[in-house]
């Protein structure tokens, strides 16, 4: 899951923005104006961050600027100021990217996917200090190294990119063994026993995540 963290001055903002992105696997933070919202960034780490633009006392184009004097985290600006000139000056001052007031809960997702994902390459994945490095091979959990086999480490990784989506023990075969593997059903049952272990083992909750899908196979959740 990702956490956003949502700015606004109207509390009916923050919620409806809320209601909007709870069910597509956001963790959402509701700020009521500027202060609160450097409040929650001095005390956690956020994924993303929706900015309103007309805040009293700070407004977003200065709560961005601040922001970014210890943050690269992606921003997008929710506002109903649609003028050429302040989507300009909310660029040039570190936002990411701009949706006008009313918006479209469609348009909203995509646009935080395609920031995310531009954040986050697909050989890099984190869930809760849990770590998978395509290009280093390592998989760790708060900065210790879990020593998988080659296997394992493919095996955890294609769980982790596809989070809610049941993989067959046929469909890990092929994916880990390749097509012509005489590889049986049996074997991915050890696979996955040992690299469970070995994750628990390093204290994370790989119980609440790795799901078996009793006579089809296994399963992410985040």
């Amino acid at each position: 899951m990702n956490k956003v963290l949502i700015v606004d001055d109207e509390q009916r903002m923050l919620d409806l923005i809320a209601l909007y992105l709870q069910p597509h696997n956001y963790i959402c933070t509701k700020a009521r104006g500027a202060q609160e919202a450097l409040e929650y960034m001095t005390k956690e780490t956020f994924d993303i961050v929706l900015l309103d633009i007309m805040m009293p006392d700070m407004d977003g184009w200065e709560l961005c600027q601040e922001i970014r004097k210890f943050s690269d985290v992606p921003i997008i600006m929710l506002t109903a100021r649609d003028q050429r000139e302040d989507i300009i000056k909310g660029l040039n001052l570190g936002a990411d990217d701009y949706v006008t007031k009313p918006f479209d809960e469609t348009e909203l997702l995509a646009r935080m996917s395609a920031l995310l994902r531009r954040r986050t390459p697909r050989n890099l994945l984190e869930l809760n200090g849990l770590i998978w490095n395509k290009e280093q091979f390592e998989l760790t959990f708060e900065n210790k190294l879990i020593n998988l086999t080659p296997k394992e480490f493919l095996m955890i990784g294609h769980f982790m990119k596809n989070p809610n989506q049941v993989f067959s023990r046929e469909h890990l075969i092929e994916l880990i063994w390749g097509f012509d593997s005489d590889t049986g059903g049996r074997t991915v049952d050890s696979h996955v026993r040992n690299m469970r272990d070995k994750i628990r083992q390093a204290q994370f909750p790989i119980d609440d995540h790795l799901k078996t899908v009793w006579g089809v196979g296994y399963k992410w959740e985040n």
